[in-house]
């Protein structure tokens, strides 16, 4: 059996029991006849859900403990509200829970200070991206969130944003084999205004001779904030020919502003 790379204190991984489904079925069964003990067995077989959640958290700041012992509190929940009629397997319907119950943890733990109204929307729409994710499967659209909450496609992206870890200047964010460059080197001074202006102009321009398909791509990707694949969704193609075209529209746009 492989061995998991995420160390829980007081816990040797690797000995961790995995129900199968026919066991979970049972326990489900004896769970709902009053067994407390059948709900102890469904958590401590399915532990390594949560371990297999955790390893894309190893490399951050926060304690590996924390993080488990809040993952183990979204699989509780998952299996209090599972429903065995649905034909779903466990795994299928906690995983959400569980992820959104780490997410949560880490952003209320962020350094930042956020004010309260935008953390209550930030809140509001993550909800709603839980409960969406639990009956469809698969995160909601920034246009069905923005009609269900009735708000801006932008303040989806602002909000979220708002809830994220702060990075550091020397954060490195491009390195192609030569020199790297480094947060500081993509923020404007403001010495340096005229310049900005002249920029911006330039790209304004730029973006009214490329293809109207490349600046509709371009547009709600860096204006309104869209993944490649909501833009694919709208637009009926791939995702795989959203990333070309907007390769392809970048690269135009930097010739036209140079």
């Amino acid at each position: 059996m492989a061995k998991y790379k995420v160390d829980i204190t007081g816990i040797n991984t690797n000995e961790i029991e995995v129900l199968s489904s026919k066991e979970t079925l049972e326990l489900f069964e004896k769970m709902k006849n009053g067994d407390s003990e059948a709900k102890n067995k469904l958590v401590n077989g399915n532990l390594k859900l949560v371990l297999s959640i955790l390893k894309r958290f190893n490399n951050t700041k926060y304690n590996m403990d924390d993080l488990f012992q809040v993952g183990v509190i979204g699989l509780i929940k998952a299996i209090d509200n599972f429903d065995t009629s649905l034909g779903l397997r466990l795994s299928t319907y906690a995983v959400p829970l569980i992820i959104g119950e780490i997410k949560r943890y880490v952003r209320d733990n962020t350094s930042v200070r956020v004010s309260r109204s935008l953390k209550d929307l930030a809140y509001k729409i993550i909800r709603f991206q839980d409960d969406y994710i639990s009956i469809h499967g698969n995160t909601p659209p920034n246009e069905v969130i923005s009609k269900e909450l009735g708000i801006d496609e932008y303040e989806i992206g602002y909000a979220l944003d708002a809830m994220k870890d702060p990075m550091s200047i020397f954060e490195p964010i491009y390195n192609d084999g030569g020199d790297t460059i480094y947060l500081s080197d993509q923020i404007a001074d403001i010495k340096d205004i005229n310049t900005d202006r002249d920029m911006l102009i330039s790209l304004r321009k730029a973006l009214q001779k490329i293809k109207e398909r490349e600046k509709e791509i371009l547009i709600n990707r860096f204006i309104v904030g869209k993944t490649q694949m909501e833009i694919a969704a709208d637009l009926g193609i791939s995702q795989a020919q959203v990333s070309r075209i907007e390769k392809t529209a970048i690269e135009n746009v930097r010739k036209l502003i140079k």
